[in-house]
């Protein structure tokens, strides 16, 4: 590679501007981040060793008490949602002159202290969870060094610690009146992991929903799901043998939805003529299957400028519990869903 004339002094904005990238795609690359292309990723590091650029994350810290980082703990990368909340998270942070320092847990207490320490080891100015089970253990270096905390779903909060909600009740509600006007009544649900309390907040806005709609809750028509294809597709397969079939299913996320409408492929049940179906997230591909689903939206721009603000007040004052934050949910009508049978007979 030829030499490159540059300033003395070299930063990430150099080093993004000579590979012709993102300040963002830099601090992914020098943070070992899976998102980046192995071609992407040696142009910038050729970039990184031809100006001899060392980062030095604690230096920052060192001075000014800060590092200008963020640590974000995830469950995993597999379902959509979380790497399209990454890239929400990681653009505000940008806008600021931030880094993420990104870790997967895969919900085992033994990754989870290993991230733990590593993002201390980092000096991180504070920490996303959105891991919503965990040992609380796990964090407790956290709170001990006045980390602040903001974790995702858990509703509840503490000193030193936020929580962003999103408002399932709002979402099933918009879903099952929705339902309920174009002629359905038996409508199903396909839940996620069971002990899970995520999993029981989901049910329970179901269940607030359907008596919102004065519809009977019918405990035959409840699954129980994993959050992925798999279950949705055995949650579904389930549903169909019963003596009474559901016109509708509502689900815990879009992977579930898009399981389910598998299952429904394969036993010739067409989407929306005999069943319709509605998932939950927003996911950018449930436009792309066919029929593209409808969903309940959950905008992960607002959840990440609302975990950033959420950082903030728990920084001015991490004595007292941090914020609790709602996110609300949107209703986005696409073609998986249509009138019941028996209206469309009519």
């Amino acid at each position: 590679m030829a030499s490159l004339k540059v300033p003395a002094t070299h930063n990430m904005r150099t080093v993004a501007r000579l590979a012709g990238v993102s300040s963002a795609t830099v601090s992914r690359v020098i943070n070992g981040s899976p998102l980046v292309t192995e071609k992407t990723a040696e142009r910038v590091r050729r970039v990184i060793a031809e100006l001899n650029f060392i980062p030095n994350p604690l230096a920052t810290s060192l001075k000014y008490g800060r590092s200008n980082t963020y640590g974000l703990i995830i469950p995993d990368l597999t379902n959509p949602f979380y790497p399209e909340f990454l890239l929400e998270f990681e653009r505000a942070l940008v806008e600021i002159d931030h880094e993420v320092l990104l870790a997967t847990t895969e919900s085992s207490p033994s990754q989870l202290t290993r991230s733990v320490r590593r993002m201390l080891t980092r000096r991180v100015d504070g920490v996303v969870l959105m891991a919503s089970e965990f040992d609380t253990r796990s964090i407790e270096p956290l709170f001990e060094r006045r980390i602040p905390i903001i974790t995702v779903d858990r509703r509840r909060t503490v000193r030193g610690c936020g929580d962003i909600a999103i408002d399932f009740e709002s979402g099933y509600k918009q879903a099952v009146l929705y339902l309920k006007n174009l002629g359905h009544r038996n409508i199903a649900f396909i839940g996620g992991n069971e002990g899970l309390r995520t999993s029981q907040v989901r049910l329970n806005a179901f269940r607030a929903a359907l008596k919102h709609a004065s519809l009977p809750f019918n405990p035959n028509l409840v699954r129980v799901g994993d959050y992925r294809l798999a279950g949705g597709d055995a949650a579904m397969q389930s549903l169909l043998a019963q003596p009474r079939r559901p016109t509708a299913v509502l689900t815990a996320n879009d992977l579930t939805a898009m399981g389910a409408m598998r299952a429904l492929y394969a036993a010739h049940v067409p989407v929306p003529g005999q069943m319709s179906v509605i998932g939950f997230d927003g996911i950018m591909m449930t436009e792309a299957i066919q029929p593209a689903l409808t969903t309940i939206s959950v905008s992960r721009q607002v959840m990440a400028q609302s975990c950033l603000k959420a950082l903030d007040r728990v920084k001015a004052n991490r004595s007292k519990p941090g914020p609790l934050i709602r996110i609300d949910c949107a209703l986005v009508l696409r073609q998986s869903t249509g009138p019941s049978p028996k209206r469309r007979n009519e």
